[in-house]
């Protein structure tokens, strides 16, 4: 999918951080938008933006864990655009606190936003790509999902590590039909995440990746960029995630062991 002009992107958690990033990105390219957000002012904003750009552009309130919501916002894209060709399935929440302090509501509330939403996703577009034989999913997980380096944020690594899973079976099934798929796995980005996170208890030591933060405008071309070349494995920070994972498979053990004693020296 060289060309985006005039095609139509679908963007969830696109009112603000990478969402915001990449429907601007996708706008610059030409491409119609549809901002999803649970924030009905901030998709609007987004979506105003977008169109300043010379673009369609179409903000649609929408509760990722609302089947409901995902069924409005296929049928407001198919109103406004008449097709969709790309879904960037992109939202994300935390809960915080040592292991023991996170009630299941809040498992429960994480899982079904980073996760199921997806699924969801997955219910209403995937039968438009499938059917016209052409397309492009990208899914939002993160380096969280690749190895570990916290344990006082679990449910957002482990919700992140299903996306990825989930993401390599979709593009088992997928690619043989046209459809492309991306796996956008970031590190450290500028965003306003912080506003999602719901905190419990005593906190342990906190523990980020060792790697720089990045701007969510260089991330969203990043991903323009990969629906353009039809990239599966998008990690952001590249070469030094690669040499951790490297790591990782090489000498599980070794690596697991370096990690605890690198949480500890805290």
């Amino acid at each position: 999918m060289q060309d985006l002009q005039g095609r139509t992107v679908v963007v969830t958690g696109g009112g603000s951080g990478i969402g915001q990033a990449s429907a601007l990105a996708f706008a610059r390219a030409g491409a119609n938008v549809v901002v999803a957000d649970l924030d009905a002012g901030r998709c609007e904003a987004v979506a105003a933006e977008a169109e300043e750009l010379g673009v369609g552009a179409l903000g649609s309130p929408t509760d990722v864990r609302s089947d409901d919501d995902f069924a409005r916002l296929r049928d407001a894209t198919l109103d406004a655009f008449g097709r969709v060709d790309v879904v960037m399935n992109n939202v994300g929440v935390l809960a915080a606190g040592l292991p023991l302090n996170i009630p299941i509501e809040e498992w429960v509330r994480v899982l079904d936003t980073n996760l199921l939403s997806y699924v969801r996703s997955n219910l209403v577009f995937l039968p438009l790509l499938i059917e016209q034989g052409s397309g492009h999913v990208v899914n939002t997980a993160s380096t969280a999902g690749l190895y570990p380096y916290n344990y006082d944020r679990m449910p957002y690594g482990a919700s992140k590590g299903a996306v990825v899973a989930l993401t390599e079976s979709m593009a088992l099934y997928l690619r043989p039909q046209g459809v492309g798929v991306t796996l956008l796995c970031p590190g450290p980005t500028a965003t306003n995440v912080i506003e999602q996170i719901a905190f419990h208890g005593e906190m342990g030591p906190v523990k980020s990746p060792d790697l720089p933060i990045m701007d969510a405008a260089e991330l969203g071309d990043l991903v323009v960029q990969a629906v353009r070349d039809d990239t599966f494995l998008l990690i952001p920070h590249g070469e030094a995630v690669h040499d951790i994972l490297v790591r990782k498979a090489t000498d599980p053990e070794g690596f697991m062991d370096a990690q605890v004693a690198w949480i500890q020296e805290t």
